[in-house]
């Protein structure tokens, strides 16, 4: 990871100061795993996903993305490698199935075995996960704890996070984190988790999936990347990935409009945190139409409830 990459996961932002520290575990049944095993599963996967895989390391975790021939997003991946011809790769469970399905159709000759592996994810979030992974850890570093593997991930308002998987539930004496706590700092992450409601709907770059490092420009082909590379060299992309709250609920696959376009979605959440007892309002990853920022967003409907935004963690280029 260079100094721009380090500079990018350590600059996400502070919890609100009216708000206490989140600590704790989760379980997140809402993750699954798959494994890719055999001699030619780094080259195979390498052929297929939106980042590098040949030169992954034990220690290292990356994102990646699935695409169709078309560019648009079937998955969103964080993956890492477990030995030299062992690769897992976690995505939403709900798309488990359909990809693993997908990318099984594209094996051919190759020596490659993909299945789903049996395993149980948990969320690892403040002092606890310090505790767990150590000071010294870094974003998308990789190491063995508890019985499983711990993946440190980019921190969110400034509290550092991991995915935990292994294949018994976590034992610890963490306390309990819940479930909204932990969504709402995913979200605030900017990092796009893809579920099966948004399947097909995105290039990459319209949910900033190439600012978070989860788009590899230099390494060849796979499916849709010619529709990637161009979306980002022709300076065409007209939509992109930001940060908004509303006092309405909202959920992945919900659309946005604005009052002078009736008939026309202005937006598409992303990922959505619905507030808990203790939080505020909910709070959206959305992509958006930037022709559109200028104006009012409304949930669900023209009329629906006003969105405000809120800052990324990091700088989208079209924003200036």
């Amino acid at each position: 990871m260079g100094d721009d990459d380090n500079e990018l996961m350590q600059s996400f932002g502070s919890p609100p100061s009216s708000r206490p520290i989140p600590d704790g575990v989760v379980a997140l049944p809402d993750w699954a795993v798959l494994k890719v095993t055999g001699p030619d599963a780094r080259t195979f996967l390498h052929g297929q996903l939106t980042q590098d895989v040949l030169s992954l390391t034990p220690n290292q975790a990356r994102w990646a993305g699935y695409c169709t021939a078309q560019g648009r997003m079937l998955a969103t991946f964080l993956m890492w490698s477990v030995a030299e011809h062992e690769v897992r790769l976690a995505c939403s469970a709900d798309l488990a199935d359909k990809v693993l399905k997908r990318l099984r159709m594209f094996v051919l000759r190759a020596q490659c075995q993909l299945e789903i592996e049996p395993g149980y994810a948990f969320g690892w979030v403040g002092s606890s996960m310090v505790a767990m992974a150590g000071e010294g850890a870094q974003p998308m570093s990789v190491s063995a704890a508890a019985g499983g593997t711990l993946i440190e991930l980019p921190p969110a308002l400034g509290v550092r996070r991991a995915l935990w998987w292994g294949a018994s539930p976590v034992q610890s004496q963490a306390p309990d984190l819940p479930r909204p706590a932990w969504d709402e700092l995913e979200v605030h992450s900017g990092v796009a988790r893809l579920v099966l409601a948004n399947v097909e709907q995105f290039v990459p770059q319209m949910v900033n999936w190439e600012l978070v490092g989860g788009v590899n420009f230099q390494k060849g082909c796979y499916p849709g990347q010619e529709v990637v590379a161009r979306s980002q060299y022709r300076g065409t992309l007209k939509r992109r990935a930001v940060l908004l709250t509303s006092a309405a609920t909202v959920a992945a696959g919900d659309e946005l409009f604005v009052q002078d376009e009736p008939d026309q979605p202005a937006g598409r959440v992303v990922l959505a945190a619905v507030p808990g007892a203790d939080a505020g309002e909910c709070v959206a990853l959305a992509e958006v139409r930037l022709s559109t920022l200028a104006e009012v967003l409304h949930a669900k409907s023209p009329q629906g409830p006003a969105m405000r935004r809120l800052d990324l963690p990091y700088a989208i280029p079209e924003l200036g």
